[in-house]
This record gives C-alpha cells, sequence and structure tokens, in this order.
C-alpha cells in the first residue's frame, strides 16, 4: 500500500478519513434508501412501514385493539403485549415450527409473521383451541398417546394438526408424516406424535 509517513495514503487520504467514510457510506447504502417511502399491504390499504400501527384482530375470540412496531413480530405481539405464551419462542427463523399459530384457520409461523399484517384478522393460538374446559380432539389424542415428551413443541404440532385434520378428515400415515414436517421434536418423539395425530383423525370422524 502506497501510504506516507503522516498516515496519509498517496491519494492525500488518511486511513481514518478512509475507514470513516466507508462506514458512513455502508450505512447510507445499507440503511437509509429502505427507511424512506416503503409500504406494506394491509386490509386496510398500503400503510408506510415505518410508523407505528394500530390494529385490530381476534384473539382466541376475542377482539383486541393494539399498537405494534412495523417490524414487531406476530410471536412477540402474543407473547409479550397478551401474554399469551403457549405459543413458544424456539428458533426465531421459521424451523421449528414451536411458534404455530392458525391465521384465520391456516397455520403460520408466529416468528415469521409481521403482526401489522394480522390487522383485521383472527389468530388461534393453543391457548384458544379448546371449547371451554373441553379438549380439542387432538390435545386429548396427544395426551392419550404421549405424543408429547418435554412438551415444548407440542403446541406447535398440535396447531398445525388441527388445521390440517380439518381439510384431511382421514389421514393416512404419509398424509400425516408430510403435514407434521414443518416441525421439529427435539425429543425425536415422531412416532408417538403421528400415532396422536391418527387417533385424533378417528375421534373426529365419530364426532
Amino acid at each position: 500500500m502506497d501510504e506516507r509517513p503522516n498516515g496519509k495514503r498517496a491519494s492525500g487520504v488518511s486511513r481514518r478519513d478512509f475507514i470513516k467514510g466507508m462506514g458512513t457510506g455502508a450505512l447510507g447504502t445499507a440503511v437509509l434508501p429502505p427507511l424512506f417511502g416503503q409500504t406494506i399491504a394491509t386490509k386496510k390499504g398500503r400503510v408506510a412501514v415505518y410508523d407505528r400501527k394500530p390494529i385490530t384482530l381476534t384473539v382466541n375470540g376475542r377482539a383486541m385493539s393494539l399498537v405494534v412496531e412495523p417490524n414487531e413480530m406476530l410471536l412477540d405481539v402474543l407473547r409479550d403485549k397478551l401474554d399469551l405464551t403457549g405459543t413458544k419462542k424456539i428458533c426465531g427463523r421459521g424451523e421449528c415450527g414451536g411458534c404455530t399459530v392458525l391465521l384465520d384457520g391456516a397455520p403460520v409461523y408466529a416468528c415469521l409473521y409481521l403482526a401489522v399484517r394480522a390487522d383485521g384478522r383472527s389468530v388461534t393460538t393453543i391457548e384458544g383451541l379448546a371449547d371451554g374446559d373441553r379438549l380439542h380432539p387432538v390435545q386429548e389424542a396427544f395426551i392419550e398417546k404421549d405424543g408429547y415428551q418435554c412438551g415444548f413443541c407440542t403446541p406447535g404440532f398440535i396447531m398445525t394438526a388441527s388445521a390440517f385434520l380439518e381439510k384431511n378428515p382421514d389421514p393416512s400415515p404419509g398424509d400425516i408424516k408430510q403435514a407434521l414436517s414443518g416441525h421439529l421434536c427435539r425429543c425425536a418423539n415422531y412416532p408417538k406424535i403421528r400415532e396422536a395425530v391418527g387417533a385424533a383423525a378417528a375421534k373426529m370422524r365419530r364426532g
């Protein structure tokens, strides 16, 4: 490198000026452009991304209104603002399925779903799956068939299984395996989990 004794390069720029300039340039390139003029589609139309947003959603049958940050995930809103801690925060990147909730009846990873996108929609968590004191058939089957060990991943499996059985009430073992493929059980209790889902399907068919 052609550098003079006073710390300046032949170009007349010091090492400190160069590093400082690189840092400012990187910040300007990587951060500033996305901060302005960005919008996101919601049921109420397109809204600016970087403002706090009031949202209304129905959680386990109850209408709720709250204000969320633009980058706040549905998982964090459920756990930290609504105290619904049955939805588990595990991997944080959509790999394990422990945070699965039902959004308008369809399973989603709450750790990857922006809370602002849930505006005007219905969310069901593990706390809202039972009918009062009466457990959902999937919950009953998990208990009867020992479909859990540590239980940490169990809520996610149950939420996905309950939505799956609404669409496929008479699944084959292969169907069940495929439906649960987005979930990880660190205890490796997969045979019992699949058995529980099969038993729940039989329960639901019997009514």
